[in-house]
């Protein structure tokens, strides 16, 4: 019980004590009486309180008393009986692709092995999410990735190159209303917009996107996919034909915790068998809850590369930090 509700039943008691009639041999409630003169005048003497009416103004003053406490107190700890609910639906919303929510996602990935001289990279991916209300039936969900990367050097131990990758900018049209079957189709791109050339494609790319789920009780099961093709750009680069598969598996818990699972598959469909896939398996766990007014999700997961590219990492961490922003 908070502080604020155990003042209040205190309080309550206190109250409730001292308005009690003066016969313990009389029960309020059934207007019970014992064995006494039957006279009615005896009887009413009987029902006579005791009490005086200077008492009775002072328990009053009292009650008065504790209400204001109880008001300044509530006002101090403030009392949400829903919050646990409340950080525990918005965990579910934040692990929806096409939810209808507003987020600002910070997501580190350190990957450990990375390169001819085993180094790690680091790509932090800012993820601005905005849905665009269309009409009532339909919604149009923007989901921006760009990558801030440090990238170790491939051809001596030492020096890293810095800056930003090429930015993926994706649209999602979805049902406004959705049934038990949530579902999200559009367009994805891929931008040169990386500062150095090792950190990018430097080819324009397009191509489709899905993303399908479902939020049975407090699961939250479904897996987004895109494939991009490369169409014009530098004539000396590679062109580009990539898949990249992401399923998501979470189970929510009280108080916004949840454990989740949510690596990234891809597959380069320009080069040799040995170094086409990355496949991860692992998980971890994440929290939703409320610093002030601000809703963050916070969450940790660790992954193992069953298969990997011959300079692709052995294995990656993967903490997101994240601003909710509900309506």
């Amino acid at each position: 019980m908070s502080l604020t509700l155990a003042i209040f039943y205190f309080c309550s008691k206190i109250c409730c004590s001292e308005h009690q009639p003066c016969h313990p041999e009389r029960s309020e409630g059934s207007r019970q009486y014992t064995k006494t003169d039957p006279s009615s005048e005896k009887r009413s003497q009987d029902d006579k309180p005791c009490c005086s009416s200077s008492k009775m103004a002072k328990v009053e003053m009292r009650r008065v008393v504790y209400f204001f406490l109880f008001y300044i107190l509530s006002l101090i700890f403030p009392i949400n009986v829903f919050a646990d609910d409340v950080d525990t639906q918005l965990a579910k919303e934040a692990q929806n692709p096409v939810a209808d929510l507003i987020t600002l996602p910070f997501q580190e990935n350190m990957n450990y092995g990375y390169g001819p001289f085993n180094k790690m990279q680091n790509v932090l991916n800012i993820e601005p999410v905005i849905p665009i209300h269309l009409n009532a039936e339909w919604n149009l969900i923007s989901r921006t990735i760009l990558p801030v990367e440090s990238q170790p050097n491939f051809f001596r131990p030492e020096g890293r190159t810095n800056g930003i990758g090429d930015l993926n900018p994706t649209l999602f049209l979805s049902p406004a209303n959705p049934s038990k079957i949530i579902w999200g189709l559009g367009p994805t791109f891929v931008f040169p917009t990386a500062s150095h050339r090792v950190l990018g494609s430097g080819k324009w790319s397009i191509g489709p996107a899905a993303v399908i789920l479902a939020m049975p009780r407090s699961w939250v099961l479904g897996v987004l996919a895109y494939n991009v093709w490369s169409f014009t750009g530098q004539s000396n680069r590679p062109n580009v034909n990539e898949l990249t598969v992401q399923y998501f598996i979470s189970y929510n818990f009280p108080k916004g915790w949840y454990l989740t699972s949510s690596p990234i598959n891809t597959a380069d469909w320009m080069v040799s068998s040995r170094n086409r896939w990355t496949i991860p398996l692992g998980g971890g766990a994440g929290r939703t809850f409320h610093i002030g007014k601000q809703a963050i999700n916070l969450s940790l997961q660790a992954f193992y590369n069953v298969k990997k590219p011959v300079i692709g990492p052995d294995w990656s961490t993967r903490l997101t930090f994240a601003l909710l922003f509900p309506e």
